[in-house]
Formats: structure tokens, sequence, C-alpha cells
């Protein structure tokens, strides 16, 4: 049976963030909010919790997986950025987006896509989810919490609660959010290519 903690959206409790990192070290899945919809994560160097977080999403190893980062020099950190590349992520930084970027070594391989060597990254518009990365002081491996067979996001805590609360260790109640996982975009290699439109504006990379 998964922990249930109502965490402050605006002045999040500093307690209650220090044991739910607690949990992710010890190799728990947690539910957390963003600014697109509830996440499903887990540490980044925790097979044996990815393959649960895998199984839960339904989704195979090659994945574009993501890193959810508190900042841009954590960012630069796990991933390798080019100069304009960086002006367009810092501009629309933290926001509703994901990144695809080429790896750094700092990123185990498993979280690599296999053949271009490349890492989804963010940075959350979400108190909640940027209070719990500095808490752990790490990027945490993260997803949308898109269940098999939806296409929107999870958004409501209590029926999150009634799907998964026998399948993961956490579940952070941040309140009801919207649908609209995040708008994914590709800079690894040249100019932005826009991979999913979701709740990021994308006027910013045409």
């Amino acid at each position: 049976m998964s922990q249930f903690f109502q965490i402050h959206p605006e002045n999040p409790q500093p307690r209650l963030l220090k044991q739910a990192c607690e949990l992710i070290r010890q190799g728990e899945v947690v539910v957390y909010p963003t600014d697109s919809g509830y996440a499903i994560g887990c540490q980044m160097d925790d097979k044996k919790a990815l393959d649960k977080l895998c199984q839960i999403r339904d989704i195979e190893k090659d994945h574009n997986f993501t890193l959810m980062c508190r900042d841009m020099s954590e960012l630069s950190f796990y991933a390798k950025v080019d100069n304009t590349a960086f002006r367009q992520i810092k501009n629309n930084t933290p926001g509703p987006y994901t990144f695809i970027l080429k790896a750094t070594r700092e990123v185990p391989r498993r979280l690599q896509n296999p053949k271009r060597k490349t890492i989804g990254i963010r940075v959350p518009d979400n108190i909640i989810a940027l209070k719990l990365l500095e808490t752990l002081n790490e990027p945490l491996m993260s997803a949308s919490l898109i269940l098999p067979g939806e296409r929107m996001a999870e958004s409501d805590p209590e029926e999150i609660r009634d799907k998964l609360e026998k399948r993961v260790g956490l579940i952070i109640d941040g309140g009801a959010l919207g649908e609209q996982p995040t708008t994914v975009i590709d800079v690894s290699d040249g100019p932005a290519v826009i991979l999913r439109e979701g709740s990021g504006d994308v006027s910013p990379f045409i």
C-alpha cells in the first residue's frame, strides 16, 4: 500500500519532502505533481525502480526517458547544450517543455536512447516538484503519468490513488492539475524539431 502525502502547493512542508526523498532513495516509485499533470519518477541510478516504472507505464526500454532537473546548471551537467539550444531552453524554463538533448557521461546508459544517446531533460514550473528536487539534491528519473490506453496525463490525485495505490510507494497530492502532457522538443542536433505538441507554446521554437 502506497503512502499518500498532501503537500501544500505554495508552501510545501519540508518534513514531508524529506520523507518523500527517503522513500525515493529506498527504491520506491513516486507519483508527484508538475506543471503539466502528474508525473511518475524514481531515483536515476535505481534499475529495479526503473523496471517497475516501465511496467506501470507499459513502456519499452528505448522510450525517451526524462531527467527532471531543478535549474539550468543541473540540466547542463547531464546534457550537451550548444549556444542556440541553451538560449531557447533558458528563455522557456522552467515550463511545461521536455527537451531532447545528447546525454553526457553522467547519465546512466540505460536511460539514454540506445541509438541516439539522447535524454529528455526538463525543469518544471511547479513549487512542489522543484522543492522535491532541491531536497533530493539530484534529478529525478521521470515520465508523464499517462497510463496504458490513455492519451492524457493523470490529473486527479484521488483517482491516481484508486488506480495505483498498490503499485507505487508514494503519491504526492498537489491538488487537481491539467491533463495536457509537456511539449517535447528535440534540440539535440541543429534546429529545434517539435516531436509532440502539449501544454507548452510551440511558437518560440518555430
